[in-house]
């Protein structure tokens, strides 16, 4: 072969270079982090900040590398048809096609991208300068071609400029968390915690609240001897205190205010007056987003409010702690009962009480059982079932199969709940 066929296959080589370049360039720019890239930027990295300020506009990012590498695999095509039919006459045309063809696969495509997609990171924050110089001098080019685009698409129906994102931040980041998790990058406890702070602007107070048929109140009309004995058993430091009706809230009871009182008079609590001991309640409506109410609670520097609906009727309470815990998780201390609403069975199903969120199963078992239009296990029965079941009858829905063992007037206590697909399941029969 002569000095120029050398020489153009030198240009070849150069031309790959090139070529891998750019397809390295696009990998690595569109599969880079914008969230570890703004961490980058804000440490001082200016590299991460032209990798940010170039995928601002992605159309033309991705329009001047993929025209670059056009160019530089178009080149070296000819250059090496040319230099090898020089060589080899007519049948250098077909080898130069064949080999080109393995060069390029290999060294200008595989090869860059598969690093790029390793280290995106490092990758993209390293060809920036020389992408950014790129897209400046291409970019005339590529304006013109994403007109040609555009106006091209619009005839087949496609607007381009005015699509949407389907998903919100808000998904995408619950997305993101649910991938990592998968993929065993997150344990289980960070992802109910994120999980937990983004379900808070869809939950309302009503989700979380402590319901009234489990509230401990206390009668305005009890003698102070017993109401001070009934604080003492309850472990609660705040209670709502009613008079004449449970729904009639006048007050309540904070145990600091009344030990203090007790100790004003020496430990007699027949000398104590309960009004004077108790602080205005504060009256919160049950749609309130849960969002709100922990912002509310945060202003007011208060952790308890009486929650009621919208005619008026007290329907629970809730409390910071029960904000904070859809975040964190229960939280227990000395003086909390254990609760044991959920017990698993040699044969692989639960006896689940009826009054266990549907929240706390989905995130204590991976389960995922709607909580849209019930808050409680029960309460999903019912809804399911349309109607309010006796015990002995069993239904099948999403996945799962609930048998009503136990019933206490029109309120099921305990159901027994088993996957379908798990061995030894047996079929719904309504008893």
């Amino acid at each position: 072969m002569t000095e120029d066929v050398w020489m153009s296959l030198g240009v070849v080589v150069l031309l790959i270079l090139i070529s891998a370049f750019f397809s390295g360039s696009e990998t690595g720019l569109t599969a880079a982090s914008r969230a570890r890239l703004t961490e980058m930027e804000r440490r001082g990295s200016k590299r991460a900040g032209i990798v940010l300020k170039l995928t601002e506009t992605p159309e033309r990012l991705i329009g001047a590398l993929l025209l670059g590498n056009s160019l530089a695999n178009i080149t070296a095509s000819a250059v090496a048809t040319v230099a090898l039919v020089k060589a080899f006459g007519d049948t250098g045309a077909f080898i130069a096609s064949a080999v080109m063809t393995v060069l390029i696969l290999i060294f200008a495509e595989v090869m860059p991208k598969t690093y790029a997609i390793a280290y995106p990171d490092r990758f993209a924050t390293l060809v920036a300068p020389l992408v950014r110089l790129v897209v400046a001098v291409l970019g005339p080019i590529v304006m013109m071609v994403e007109y040609i685009v555009k106006i091209t698409l619009r005839l087949f129906g496609a607007d381009v400029e005015n699509v949407q994102s389907i998903l919100s931040a808000h998904e995408e980041l619950r997305g993101a968390i649910d991938l990592h998790h998968k993929e065993g990058e997150m344990v289980k406890k960070d992802r109910d915690m994120l999980g937990g702070i983004l379900d808070l602007k869809d939950l309302e107070v009503h989700d979380v609240m402590i319901h009234r048929t489990k509230m401990i109140t206390f009668d305005a009309g009890e003698p102070t001897v017993e109401l001070v004995n009934e604080v003492l058993k309850s472990g609660k430091t705040r209670l709502p205190v009613w008079r004449d009706s449970p729904d009639n809230i006048i007050g309540v009871l904070h145990a600091k205010n009344l030990f203090k009182a007790l100790q004003e008079h020496d430990g007699d609590a027949s000398k104590i007056k309960l009004e004077n001991i108790l602080t205005d309640p504060w009256f919160v409506p049950d749609t309130r987003p849960l969002e709100d109410q922990l912002n509310a609670f945060l202003r007011r520097k208060s952790h308890f409010a009486i929650v009621v609906d919208e005619y008026g009727e007290v329907q629970g309470l809730i409390t910071l702690e029960d904000i904070i815990e859809e975040i964190v998780g229960d939280i227990k201390d000395e003086f909390d009962a254990v609760s044991n609403g959920v017990r698993k069975q040699k044969d692989g199903s639960f006896m689940i009480d009826g009054s266990v969120a549907l929240r706390d199963l989905n995130r204590a078992l991976e389960w995922s059982l709607p909580d849209e239009e019930a808050t409680t296990l029960a309460g999903l029965v019912i809804h399911e079932a349309r109607m309010i079941p006796d015990a002995g009858q069993v239904f099948n829905f999403h996945g799962f199969r609930f048998e009503v063992l136990k019933k206490r007037k029109q309120q099921i206590t305990v159901l027994k709940v088993a996957r379908l697909d798990a061995p030894g399941a047996a079929p719904a029969q309504e008893g």
